[in-house]
């Protein structure tokens, strides 16, 4: 009777039933809901369904299909348009509006033929069209592909969600030992200190191992300052101390720190005016990413090799750019220097572990602002920043 049916209808080609391809699965079979208004539409594609190993749930409206999916949500659906009450785009806006169902891929059956009616059926977020009268290999090849897709997407998601989870026990490792480190650090750093006053100083080797050493447990000093900063910055939990600041005022006393760092060498500061720039920031932060910028332009230039700090107004912003003139980045590392971690090979050295510029990057933009770098190999770089003004 269920051939019969069919042949009379003409929306529908007779199925062949002989050597049924199940569909290869090492879990329970998936589950594909039709919803058709026609009672003999749905008894021949769940029979066909049903050959080919999938679990089938029937639906003879769009209100039924949407109870069904809530209570038992499918795999995918096959989904009408022409039915009474409710459509079957109104249907398929409904769930793609409701997350629980929004990943859930539809596949419109239609005896519509008009690219009008599939353009809609895709902008309701269908993902195929099948057009009546249809193939039913047709239909079995794009059931098959979407439901494969679908089963990729969910393992793709399932990596990147350990991928994130890993990636936070990392960090949380990172951030534990880092911060176990930092009071051992302190009281060694302090005991180099105290031996550089003892008499034990006063012997020319012994006293360059010392400064050797002081200048090593400052490094490190730093760079567990920095790690613990950027995970404070990344996780939101760096307090800020925003004011009305003079950024000319703040470079250069970010200058001024340099100290031995710039001895010898040609550093200047270029102002734009005698008036001051005004920025919102936290102005000890702001220093700190200064001199950031220009201990790597001094660490990165030659001896010989000037050191800009200019201070502007851009529109109204406030703007900071540190230029030098050493080797250069090539174009496809500008990015990438800015990550944590991050290296960069040049001409075979390294040009730092991505720390310090990590720290620049996530400070300035807590404060609402951008950093970037302009730079050419071989004539030098730009380091650049921008922070709202007033």
């Amino acid at each position: 009777m269920i051939l019969q049916s069919a042949i009379r209808n003409p929306q529908f080609e007779a199925p062949q039933f002989t050597n049924p391809t199940i569909q290869p699965s090492s879990g329970p079979p998936a589950c594909v809901l039709v919803v058709d208004d026609t009672l003999a539409n749905l008894q021949l594609l769940a029979g066909f369904l049903k050959d080919r190993g999938y679990r089938v749930c029937l639906a003879p409206s769009g209100k039924l299909a949407l109870q069904a999916v809530q209570t038992d949500p499918p795999d995918l659906i096959l989904l009408d348009i022409n039915m009474p009450e409710m459509n079957g785009y109104e249907v398929c806006q409904r769930l793609k509006a409701d997350p629980a169902t929004a990943d859930i891929p539809v596949i419109f059956i239609s005896a519509l033929t008009e690219m009008t009616d599939k353009m809609h059926a895709f902008a309701v977020g269908g993902v195929d069209y099948v057009t009546k009268p249809f193939q039913f290999k047709e239909v079995e090849a794009r059931v098959a592909t979407h439901l494969e897709l679908r089963r990729q997407k969910r393992e793709l998601q399932a990596s990147y969600a350990r991928l994130q989870e890993l990636e936070h026990l990392r960090d949380s490792l990172v951030h534990m030992v880092v911060h176990d480190l930092r009071s051992p650090l302190s009281v060694m750093l302090m005991g180099i200190r105290m031996l550089g006053t003892s008499p034990l100083a006063q012997d020319p080797d012994s006293k360059d191992i010392l400064q050797t050493a002081c200048s090593c447990a400052n490094t490190l000093e730093k760079m567990v300052t920095q790690l613990l900063d950027v995970s404070r910055l990344e996780a939101g939990q760096m307090p800020l101390a925003k004011k009305e600041c003079d950024l000319a005022q703040i470079a250069q006393t970010a200058l001024a720190s340099l100290g031995a760092l710039a001895s010898g060498r040609q550093v200047s500061l270029s102002l734009s005016a005698t008036e001051p720039v005004p920025a919102v920031c936290d102005p000890d932060l702001i220093r700190r990413v200064i001199e950031n910028l220009l201990g790597n332009a001094l660490k990165f230039s030659p001896a010989t090799g000037a050191v800009q700090l200019a201070v502007t107004r851009e529109g109204l912003n406030a703007r900071i750019a540190v230029s030098d003139h050493g080797r250069g980045i090539l174009p496809e590392y500008h990015q990438k220097i800015f990550e944590k971690f991050g290296q960069v090979e040049c001409r075979e050295k390294r040009l730092g572990t991505g720390l310090g510029l990590a720290f620049c990057k996530l400070a300035v933009e807590a404060h609402g602002g951008r950093i970037g770098v302009e730079s050419t190999v071989g004539q030098g770089s730009t380091f650049w920043f921008e922070l709202p003004g007033h």
